[in-house]
């Protein structure tokens, strides 16, 4: 006679995923195998996700990969290694994509407000300051500034509002009378030409006027046609409405001269 091997065959009743142990002849237990759980006959996988969050940070998912395996990511606005997991201010980097003049401010997970400082206007994107300011920011504008910050000329500083055509920064730079009117000592007159007070004007605006009176005194005319406008018959508006906190600038591709 020999022993009855209980495990001989179909795993001896047991699970595919136990393990069949002969005790006795005839006999056997069934356990079932590393990371599964059952009474042997039937075994289930361990999800440890069920249990503590599997291990992981409250701000983390865990996700089962095996029996009784997973792995633990940070949830979006979190970094870190799973099992730790910190908030990130979205306002820390790069002031959160606000505009460098805007404040940032965190309100809720992956959200955030940008809101332009004080004497800054726009949707906190892109804030700008007064119109002063702005032709610094501009390249198309800046050798403008630069010759208004040479002769002291501060007028569009103040609280406006303003309307401002600037000559594009290369017409003020090859334009030959620039240094005339430097050496004679009219290029502050000149200037003053480009600008008006007391109006805040649009380029819809101009389309519905003829003449309008520079901060230099004398009148600009404007006209309009075949969709374009023009100052005194001659300089074109290029690019238009600009606004800043005390007014609004257009650039225009020549010179205005009184």
């Amino acid at each position: 006679c020999s022993a009855i091997d209980a495990c001989e065959t179909s795993n001896g009743g047991c699970s595919a995923k136990a393990e069949c142990r002969r005790t006795t002849p005839g006999n056997r237990v069934c356990v079932c195998n590393a990371g599964y759980t059952g009474d042997g006959i039937v075994c289930i996988e361990i999800n440890p996700c069920l249990e503590n969050n599997g291990g992981c940070d409250r701000n983390a998912e865990c996700t089962q990969t095996g029996p009784n395996q997973a792995v633990c990511n940070c949830l979006k606005g979190y970094s870190g290694d799973g099992k730790r997991c910190t908030y990130i201010s979205l306002c820390s980097q790069n002031n959160g994509g606000c505009s460098e003049f805007a404040i940032c401010n965190d309100t809720e997970l992956t959200e955030r407000t940008c809101t332009c400082k004080h004497n800054y206007i726009g949707d906190g994107f892109k804030c700008r300051g007064n119109i002063f300011q702005e032709l610094l920011r501009d390249s198309n504008t800046s050798r403008f500034y630069f010759h208004l910050e040479a002769l002291s000329i501060r007028d569009i500083a103040g609280p406006g509002p303003f309307t401002l055509f600037v000559p594009r920064t290369d017409v003020l730079n090859n334009d030959p009378r620039v240094k005339d009117w430097t050496a004679k000592g009219v290029m502050a007159q000149v200037l003053r030409y480009h600008m008006v007070g007391c109006a805040n004007l649009l380029y819809n605006d101009l389309k519905m006027i003829t003449n309008i009176t520079s901060l230099h005194g004398d009148p600009i005319h404007i006209s309009y046609s075949q969709n374009s406008l023009v100052l005194n018959n001659k300089a074109e508006i290029i690019l238009s409405d600009a606004v800043g906190t005390n007014g609004v600038i257009h650039v225009i591709n020549q010179i205005l001269v009184p």
